[in-house]
């Protein structure tokens, strides 16, 4: 298993399961709209998209939230684009690129449950797609480290 999650040589070839990469293909482009939202939204997403009511905070504190967004987005394109190199040149690492994606997503939980939150409106997209991304990356890594039989 680990000559599968740190293939050497690193190639393009990749030898899981076919599902899995199509899969991977769609969370990569998620991954890098999601990351443009936040980067160039006026809200930065914040409001329009995760329901956090901006138009109670103080212009200021609005305009952190919504800085905080855009940075959180930059560090979002920065995955998405090592996702789309994976895919465009090293496709051997995808199931590597699986684990770091299980891991987002398991943090975003833990950080979830630790932190006190932001007030909202109503429940954000993103809270519904953690729940979601974790079990489907995990079945997903298991997928891409299963040798093809086709």
């Amino acid at each position: 298993m680990i000559e599968k999650l740190l293939p050497q040589p690193v190639t393009n070839q990749y030898s899981g399961h076919p599902l899995a990469k199509r899969v991977f293909v769609v969370l990569t482009l998620i991954t890098i709209g999601r990351s443009l939202v936040h980067m160039f939204a006026a809200d930065g997403g914040a409001q329009s998209i995760a329901s956090i009511a901006l138009d109670a905070f103080t212009d200021g504190g609005a305009s952190t939230v919504i800085t905080i967004f855009a940075l959180w987005g930059l560090s979002q394109l920065i995955i998405g684009l090592l996702y789309a190199i994976a895919l465009w040149r090293y496709q051997s690492l995808i199931p590597l690129m699986y684990v770091f994606f299980a891991f987002e997503y398991f943090m975003r939980l833990i950080a979830g449950f630790y932190s006190p939150g932001l007030e909202k409106l109503e429940t954000a997209p993103g809270e519904i797609g953690n729940i979601i991304f974790l079990p489907l990356g995990i079945v997903m890594l298991w997928l891409s480290l299963r040798e093809n039989q086709a």
